[in-house]
């Protein structure tokens, strides 16, 4: 009993403190001091949630740019089991993928003559990645132009403005959220009646 009584004691303590204490602590200084991120960073139009800036959403309509690759299961972009592919640059299986993304963009844009970014036709390592990078975007400004019926400057210009830095001006790099960056394109779109 002498030794068992400290153990559960501590078994106890540590159970309260670091199950229930410290988890709801922590959450409390996230909600008031970041609300917006520790509530997910949802994206919302007309008081209705769309998706989050955090996690990638699929978008296979021409009209649309396109994100990274999902290799999540048993759907893309499914934030419960979030996971790479695990292919090795060897892999017959990644480059059957790959083959088809790039299969699927000029499919897409027959006229596009551009190099395509890597990020197009591979899978990010968590399978959710949100963002594209800006030469990923400029790749399919003429598809997305072309199928919205608007000028290819325009477009070009609202992927420019999209464009985010890298964060504090040196860490990582800069980006497009592809969700914000649809819904940018569908209010443009709506101002113009299209």
């Amino acid at each position: 009993m002498k030794i068992l009584r400290p153990a559960i004691t501590l078994i106890v303590f540590f159970t309260v403190f670091l199950g229930l204490i410290y988890p709801l602590v922590v959450t409390l200084i996230a909600q008031a001091l970041f609300p917006h991120q520790a509530s997910g960073s949802i994206i919302s139009v007309d008081r209705k949630a769309v998706g989050s800036e955090l996690i990638g959403q699929q978008f296979s309509d021409p009209g649309y740019f396109w994100g990274r690759l999902s290799a999540t299961a048993p759907v893309p972009y499914n934030a419960a089991a979030s996971s790479g592919s695990n292919l090795g640059p060897t892999n017959p299986a990644l480059l059957k993928e790959v083959q088809d993304r790039i299969d699927q963009l000029h499919s897409a844009d027959p006229d596009n003559t551009l190099p395509i970014p890597a990020d197009l036709v591979t899978s990010s390592g968590s399978g959710l990645d949100p963002d594209i990078t800006p030469a990923a975007a400029l790749y399919q400004v003429h598809r997305v132009a072309q199928a919205r019926n608007l000028p290819e400057n325009e477009v070009r210009m609202l992927v420019e403005r999209m464009t985010e830095d890298r964060f504090l001006g040196f860490i990582g790099e800069r980006r497009v959220n592809v969700l914000k960056l649809n819904l940018e394109l569908d209010l443009v779109a709506a101002e113009k009646g299209l």
